[in-house]
């Protein structure tokens, strides 16, 4: 395996532990803060943070494209603005696990906008795969005529919205390949979407007015703005760059065993059996889907740990 493989699987890694860390710390905070104006304020604390890394560490950190400037649109209303609003607006009435599983759905909705947008082809065990993952959004919805008005059932609707919403986003900056690095087009896409968010947050009439700062809201904001977001999000633009856009969103997979064991531990919230077993129905389908990359990487690391020289659990 390459020092490339190795790096970008690290990210890989990382980002799954930063975005499921996450949803726990937006859970903690939205028990004060409005939703929307919450989202906002993870990208006013990152959008400079990340505006000034660029500035110095990059000669070329203005957009200067027209593709430079379709990136940070596309960027700042689908990844930024539609997929923060809706996501914090959903994680009021659900769990950090529940919305987590309900994001996982990234990796099925990512394929279907790339067969529309990048004319990417799917067969029968591709269409196969994405029935899967619905089938399993329904399992843990669980929908019926007197749970689809119930405040955990839309909240669920809301974060998955919230994934269709990055899922198209990142088909389409990949389809536009800005020439702008992904550190400075990260940086001017969240002030950007601040802004859309801020202005969606007056239009609602949220206000944070008499909000005191306690110490545990301003660890919750400084955990989404700093790690969960001045961190992840580059790693997540760099991803999309390096492998595209359906191998970085499989990283829905690994951020539901974060987000469920943080809010275990900081939150003692549950993991239903539905939750489970939506997931591991997701999971299924995503496998069918992404059966070629899947079966390439397991056969990666069969050869890796069959290797002549690889110590045996028997040595």
């Amino acid at each position: 395996m390459s020092l490339g493989r190795y790096r970008n699987a690290g990210l890989f890694v990382l980002l799954g532990m930063l975005f499921g860390s996450s949803f726990v710390a937006i859970k903690a905070g939205l028990a004060t803060l409005p939703p929307v104006f919450f989202a906002a304020l993870r990208f006013d604390v990152a959008a400079p943070l990340l505006l000034g890394y660029a500035a110095w560490r990059h000669d070329a950190w203005v957009p200067r494209s027209r593709a430079d400037l379709a990136g940070l649109v596309v960027g700042a209303v689908t990844i930024v603005a539609v997929n923060n609003g809706l996501l914090f607006l959903g994680q009021r009435a659900i769990t950090p696990a529940a919305a987590s599983v309900m994001y996982s759905l990234n990796p099925i909705l990512s394929p279907a906008a790339a067969v529309l947008l990048l004319g990417q082809r799917l067969d029968a065990r591709g269409v196969a795969g994405i029935g899967l993952g619905l089938l399993g959004v329904v399992v843990i919805v669980q929908p019926s005529p007197e749970t689809l008005t119930a405040g955990s059932t839309l909240g669920q609707l809301y974060v998955l919205t919230a994934a269709a919403g990055i899922a198209l986003g990142s088909v389409l900056m990949r389809r536009i390949d800005a020439t702008l690095d992904s550190v400075p087009l990260t940086a001017w896409a969240m002030a950007l979407g601040a802004v859309l968010l801020h202005t969606w947050s007056y239009g609602l009439g949220e206000s944070a007015a008499g909000t005191s700062p306690t110490r545990a809201l301003v660890l919750a904001v400084l955990v989404v703005a700093v790690p969960a977001t001045a961190v992840a999000y580059p790693i997540y633009f760099t991803l999309i760059r390096r492998i595209g856009p359906v191998r970085t969103n499989l990283v829905a997979y690994v951020v539901p065993v974060f987000a469920a064991l943080t809010g275990w531990l900081l939150l003692d919230e549950p993991v239903t059996l539905a939750t489970v077993a939506g997931f591991c129905i997701v999971v299924a389908g995503v496998s069918l889907l992404e059966r070629h990359v899947v079966a390439t990487e397991l056969g990666r690391l069969a050869r890796l740990l069959t290797r002549p020289g690889t110590p045996r659990s028997d040595d």
